[in-house]
């Protein structure tokens, strides 16, 4: 009995031990002086994005309907379509030339708003009708090919919507809540 127990007290010891340096080991100080190494690249990726202001985001949704007809059948599919268009400012077009200081006076000069991204939102885009003709296969491309137009068709609609004016806008107006902020009185834009 005495034999059991004091090889269970050895295995439980040997458990917790091995937890413990299992979990302390690697928060020892290195001692061996070696280096760590980072993906650079991943780095100034993330660097690369922050010189982005979105500063306005548009909601749409629209029905396409896109069609294959041959003389021997048709192909085609209706969908709805949810997407997001996002406009703003790229900062990374900014040179030092680009802003001037005179006392409590900022003079930037805005690089031109674009549209940064237009995409579909999946989970909210749904496929309303699909019909293949009798005498035609199934068309797997013919989907995809209808969320492109939907994509192609909401970057227009937004354009003509007036989304890179709004973008200027609020990218002058949260530029000149931020130079408030900090300290100057008077802000003034120009466009490159």
């Amino acid at each position: 009995m005495k034999s059991r127990l004091l090889v269970a007290l050895i295995v439980v010891a040997a458990l917790v031990s091995g937890v413990y340096f299992g979990w302390r080991l690697p928060r020892l100080p290195n001692l061996a002086g070696t280096t760590r190494t980072y993906n650079t690249a991943t780095v100034i990726q993330q660097v690369q994005t922050l010189s982005e202001l979105v500063t306005v985001k548009y909601v749409m949704e629209k029905i396409i309907i896109f069609e294959d007809v041959k003389w021997y059948g048709e192909n085609r599919v209706m969908i709805v379509a949810h997407g997001i268009a996002k406009a703003g400012v790229d900062f990374g077009d900014l040179t030092p030339k680009d802003l001037t200081i005179e006392g409590t006076k900022v003079r930037i000069k805005l690089p031109r708003e674009r549209l940064m991204d237009v995409y579909l939102d999946d989970k909210a885009t749904e496929v309303i009708e699909r019909t293949t003709g009798v005498l035609r296969q199934f068309d797997k491309d013919l989907e995809q090919n209808a969320r492109r137009r939907a994509v192609d068709e909401m970057r227009v609609a937004a354009r003509k919507n007036g989304i890179l004016k709004d973008a200027k806008e609020r990218a002058e107006s949260q530029l000149t809540r931020f130079f408030k902020e900090i300290g100057f009185t008077e802000v003034e834009f120009a466009s490159k």
